[in-house]
């Protein structure tokens, strides 16, 4: 990132600034906005070209329409939320390329915001075809890249557009994540506690072995958790289980021991003998789950042993519901930790899109230090690999 070009470096009075956001909103089942968010983030990255004399072009996806036109994922609704919050008219177009997009474009004064309709109504965003970037590039006269969200994707509109627009630079949204992302991973203030939930191993284990040679410790919860508990030999029932992922489940649980990294495990679970609101369920040790049964939360010990785990924390990283929280009888887990968190005197970052609704449901948002907007890009960065979205951008001269 130290390398990279970022708002602050350019210069927009009198340019049309082509702004890649992820305004990739929950809507509810009448087409409204549920959480804006995403939306908000990006508000600063705009007013600051605004306040310099530029006009804004942006372009977001909505959803996974895989190429096809699909109404109920259109982007009308964030224009309609886009122009509450600026307090000015957003106008919106139809389509993010082709002659009346330009048109409309060429028209446009200093002051002047346009949204783009769903770049993914065109499948070459996804393949990130060179003439639909090309096409795109044509519309701007500086590429700004706000979408951290998107940053792992090898996408038109934020890896291919840079081939042919210059220069590219990162938003405000883009340079907070890295900047809390790098204070934490880089240069933490110890003890550093990372939090690891969600439902399998095999989409976390190189966050796991990075992490590993990062943290003091790793707490691990939610489904995962009965793979790494059946690799040690515990019975864990119907539990979710990757039986392909024992033996390097096991083989974390030792780089663990050897990085030196004290690695928790839940001590006790709720179970249920189905995944439904009306099932029967009960708490057990991880050692007596029933053969027809299977753990669907941590329970209360767990909570206590993963409290005593954070008091000393400093630096608190988390990716990972600890249970199907969506489920009133299974949320007691993930809450609890989101209480925990949320009041924790350490710097606390949270990442990952099902996390992230814990926190927000709880309440308890306000008191997180930082909630990234990515959930692939966030795992990407933990695992140290490098963003496709970022590493495309324009790099500083010396």
């Amino acid at each position: 990132m130290n390398n990279k070009c970022f708002l602050d470096h350019v210069g927009f009075k009198g340019k049309k600034a082509l702004v890649r956001v992820d305004y990739n909103v929950p809507l509810d089942s009448l087409g409204n906005i549920s959480d804006d968010a995403r939306i908000r983030a990006t508000l600063p990255t705009i007013n600051h070209i605004l306040d310099e004399g530029g006009s804004i072009i942006l372009m977001s996806h909505l959803g996974r329409p895989k190429g096809m036109r699909v109404p109920s994922m259109s982007l009308v609704p964030v224009a309609k939320r886009l122009s509450r919050l600026l307090d000015k008219n957003v106008k919106f177009l139809d389509d993010c390329v082709g002659p009346r997009v330009k048109e409309a474009v060429d028209k446009m004064q200093p002051g002047d915001v346009i949204l783009l309709e769903n770049l993914r109504f065109h499948k070459e965003e996804t393949e990130n075809d060179q003439e639909f970037a090309k096409a795109l590039a044509g519309l701007g006269d500086i590429f700004v890249n706000d979408a951290f969200a998107t940053a792992h994707r090898l996408h038109a509109s934020n890896v291919g557009i840079t081939k042919f627009i210059s220069p590219s630079v990162g938003g405000y949204l883009m340079k907070n994540e890295l900047n809390y992302f790098g204070a934490a991973m880089e240069n933490p203030v110890r003890p550093f506690v990372a939090i690891i939930g969600g439902a399998k191993v095999s989409s976390k284990i190189g966050v796991l072995k990075n992490l590993s040679k990062k943290v003091d410790k790793i707490i691990i919860g939610g489904g995962m958790m009965f793979t790494f508990l059946k690799s040690i030999g515990f019975e864990v029932g119907k539990s979710l289980v990757e039986e392909d992922m024992l033996d390097v489940a096991m083989e974390t649980l030792k780089q663990t021991r050897k990085d030196g990294t004290k690695l928790y495990l839940p001590v006790d679970t709720v179970v249920a003998d189905r995944m439904d609101p009306k099932s029967v369920s009960m708490i057990v040790p991880v050692q007596e789950i029933p053969a027809d049964w299977m753990g669907l939360d941590i329970g209360p010990a767990t909570t206590t042993l993963f409290s005593e785990a954070l008091r000393d924390a400093k630096s608190i990283i988390w990716n990972g519901p600890m249970g199907v929280f969506e489920i009133d009888a299974f949320s007691r887990g993930t809450f609890a930790m989101v209480q925990m968190v949320a009041n924790s005197y350490a710097m606390t970052i949270v990442g990952g899109g099902d996390t992230d609704v814990a926190v927000h449901r709880a309440g308890e948002s306000y008191k997180i230090s930082y909630i990234s907007t990515g959930g692939g890009a966030f795992l990407e960065l933990l695992e140290g690999k490098e963003l496709p979205g970022l590493a495309a951008l324009t790099d500083m001269e010396d």
